[in-house]
């Protein structure tokens, strides 16, 4: 037995088929112009009409070379009006001129379901179409199309595998010795929470590219056995306003979820600066949103 999804699934490609088909199909024919009963007439006389179809008084027709309206316009199709009144024998005039004669009821009335295809029908093809692509994205989670320009972008590395301690950290046995404080912190916090100890909120590595600052944050991650959170601080802007402050959010939900747990940007420069600076000026642009946000994160940050 056949599931909704089946039957849903083949009444939307349905739809859409029928929907192409008369797109292609008027794309391809040629605009229909509105011609005077008079010149009707003399084109019926001039045997340049093949076929006209008639609706009460209505008449719609073809021609076999291109007729022009008042506007200038030309075309083989073209419609004309029959006065009421008119007593020129036009059935008699047709045949004489060879002219297939086609009618249409003029009570006749569209079906209620086309009316309902044409009027609805690309609009709900545009919902089904944006559901579809949400529910994929979410059950990948991306958390949905519009979800997922707000969700962060670090990596996670694994802490039960530490690929990095502070034995591969060559040198600055300095700073090593201040971190293992942190390390020490998040192995055992209840040491330190009895003396009245806080976590510290964060720690700022500064040096020149290739000394070693991402390697000794992993080292710092693998002593201690904890979730670490790698990411460029360039990765948090977008162009769309307000998506890096969103995605610095999502970043510490994700940290708190996996606590304790390390947060790593990398290249803090490429977003942080002055905020005086960005006050003297006037401005408030996504970079700033993105650092006032970091630093809200990380005040609150347990």
């Amino acid at each position: 037995m056949r599931s909704a999804r089946f039957w849903i699934i083949l009444a939307v490609l349905f739809a859409a088929n029928i929907l192409i088909s008369n797109i292609l199909t008027s794309a391809t024919q040629p605009p229909t112009v509105t011609i005077s009963y008079n010149s009707f007439l003399d084109q019926v006389n001039a045997d340049n009409v093949t076929s006209i179809t008639s609706t009460g008084e209505a008449i719609t027709g073809v021609t076999k070379k291109p007729v022009k309206d008042s506007s200038g316009t030309s075309s083989t199709k073209f419609q004309t009006q029959r006065p009421a009144f008119a007593n020129d024998d036009l059935m008699k005039v047709l045949q004489e001129h060879n002219v297939v004669i086609n009618a249409k009821d003029p009570n006749a009335s569209t079906p209620l379901w086309e009316t309902l295809l044409f009027s609805f029908g690309p609009t709900i093809l545009l919902v089904l179409g944006f559901l579809y692509l949400s529910r994929r994205a979410a059950a990948a989670g991306a958390g949905g199309i519009l979800g997922s320009f707000g969700q962060s972008r670090a990596r996670l590395y694994d802490a039960e595998k530490p690929s990095v301690t502070f034995a591969d950290v060559a040198g600055i046995d300095e700073v090593k010795a201040d971190l293992q404080e942190v390390v020490d912190f998040l192995r055992e916090p209840q040491k330190y929470q009895r003396l009245g100890g806080t976590v510290p909120k964060g720690v700022l590595l500064i040096g020149a590219p290739g000394t070693g600052k991402t390697l000794l944050a992993r080292a710092v991650a693998g002593e201690a056995k904890v979730p670490f959170f790698s990411i460029a601080a360039s990765e948090f802007v977008e162009a769309i306003v307000g998506v890096g402050a969103s995605r610095v959010r999502d970043l510490f939900a994700k940290a708190r979820a996996a606590a304790p747990a390390i947060i790593f940007i990398d290249e803090l420069d490429a977003i942080g600066r002055s905020r005086a600076a960005a006050l003297r000026v006037g401005g408030n642009d996504e970079q700033e949103q993105t650092l006032n946000q970091i630093l809200t994160e990380m005040d609150g940050f347990d």
